[in-house]
């Protein structure tokens, strides 16, 4: 099957480590918790506590998110992502 995966860029897994930095780095200020959900190294669930999510809605805090980590999605490094976003007033709320 010649050139069956010209044009997609597969790599490794994605560590919890660079996904928390790369976050980081999108969202100064955060508190994040990473949960690999199958042992694979694709599927994550993510805990984002972040000032930049205060007054934002739930839909807007995921997008703030999804496009921090959209190189390692369209890459495949995270092929499924769960995620649970807080502003600190929110995670307050909840008495976490």
């Amino acid at each position: 099957m010649k050139g069956a995966s010209q044009g997609c860029k597969i790599f490794g897994m994605i560590s919890p480590e660079e996904i928390k930095r790369t976050l980081a780095e999108a969202l100064p200020g955060s508190t994040i918790e990473t949960q690999d959900l199958t042992g694979g190294g694709d599927h994550w669930q993510v805990i984002i506590v972040s000032p930049a999510f205060e007054g934002k809605g739930l839909l807007e805090q995921h997008r703030m998110v999804n496009e921090a980590l959209k190189e390692a999605m369209d890459d495949q490094r995270i092929h499924a992502l769960a995620l649970k976003t807080f502003s600190p007033a929110q995670w307050e709320k909840l008495g976490s």
